[in-house]
């Protein structure tokens, strides 16, 4: 007896139904012409519900994040290699070489399975082209209403060289800060978009995997490298702060010496933000010893990541952990940590 011809999914106009969460066909359907298809690797082929593989010499590290970015799609990029990219980078930020991701989606009910595809596509694409593979992963279908089109949580692993130690708590006095790149472009192309506000030139988010950035870096400056951290929610300010208090020190940077887009600039302005607190999704911050800080600046400049790297400041003493910035003035004002939401739903 001929078994019966299934029914592809229409990808053109079809909605995700909660029977495409409920265990049976029409779930194996919906992995198989959307995640295996964007996702083809041999270790998701065996569809099985865990992803087994053998890992090189070294440390061990691992990250994981949610994304419930509104909205999912927005000048240049889209939530699912936003997802990709942004665990990428919390696993290189301590040096690693990432190896392998997982990837779990929340959809709702009703959700536009062309979206879906493009979501999934994206994520696919970033993975190639960050040389890993989405190795296993889940899928969720919850009613209508029940959530914001779809949410994506990604887990990351990757491997730490020997003799390489990076972590927040490690910034001294006299160590360099260094900035990889203009900051607030992810945040204000998320918002121009959510606000549906027309700019002359168009602001495009800064998603990007840093870890060939990062692997540059660690070749030039080895153990002159203290700390990373990718500025996403938050942005400059928050991260600066939170390396300042782990470490016990203080930090002076230099508004100058920030780079900011002039249409970012102008379009803060005209919003009402502050750039050093808008989100980033494709720039690091360096803390770097005084005697490494050239050769891991001329490494960032090298990369196409990093040709707008500038040293913005430096680690100094200070018992009660401020972040200080010397204005374009002359004067003076104390970076504290955002207060309230200035930015919601940007990654």
């Amino acid at each position: 007896m001929r078994a019966p011809r299934r029914r592809k999914l229409d990808l053109k106009s079809g909605r995700v139904e909660l029977a495409h969460g409920s265990g049976g066909r029409a779930m194996a359907h919906l992995i198989a012409d959307i995640f295996h298809a964007a996702f083809d690797n041999e270790m998701l082929a065996a569809v099985n519900d865990q992803a087994a593989f053998d890992v090189p010499a070294g440390r061990m590290v691992m990250s994981t994040d949610g994304y419930v970015v509104t909205p999912l799609f927005f000048p240049g990029g889209n939530i699912g290699e936003l997802a990709v990219n942004g665990t990428i980078n919390d696993v290189a930020m301590a040096g690693a070489k990432p190896l392998h991701l997982s990837a779990g989606f929340v959809i709702e009910e009703g959700f536009a399975l062309a979206d879906l595809q493009a979501i999934a596509k994206s994520m696919g694409e970033a993975a190639a082209a960050a040389d890993i593979a989405i190795v296993t992963g889940d899928t969720k279908v919850v009613e209508r209403g029940k959530a914001d089109g779809v949410f994506i949580t990604t887990t990351g692993i990757g491997i730490v060289p020997e003799g390489l130690d990076l972590s927040a708590d490690r910034a001294r006095p006299g160590d360099r800060i260094l900035l990889s790149g203009t900051i607030g472009d992810h945040g204000v192309a998320v918002m121009s978009k959510r606000e549906n506000l027309g700019f002359e030139t168009a602001i495009l988010s800064d998603t990007a995997a840093l870890h060939g950035l990062v692997a540059e870096m660690v070749a030039a400056a080895g153990a002159g490298l203290r700390a990373m951290r990718d500025p996403t929610r938050g942005g400059l300010a928050a991260v600066l702060n939170e390396l300042a208090i782990a470490s016990g020190v203080g930090m002076v940077v230099e508004e100058a010496a920030i780079p900011v887009k002039a249409e970012v600039a102008a379009a803060c302005e005209f919003l009402g933000l502050d750039p050093l607190y808008v989100a980033n999704e494709g720039k690091l911050i360096a803390i770097v010893a005084l005697e490494h800080a050239d050769a891991a600046l001329a490494a960032m400049r090298a990369h196409p990541l990093g040709r707008d790297a500038a040293a913005i400041g430096v680690v100094v003493e200070d018992e009660h952990s401020f972040v200080r910035m010397t204005t374009g003035f002359g004067g003076g004002r104390i970076v504290d940590w955002l207060s309230g939401e200035q930015l919601p739903r940007i990654c």
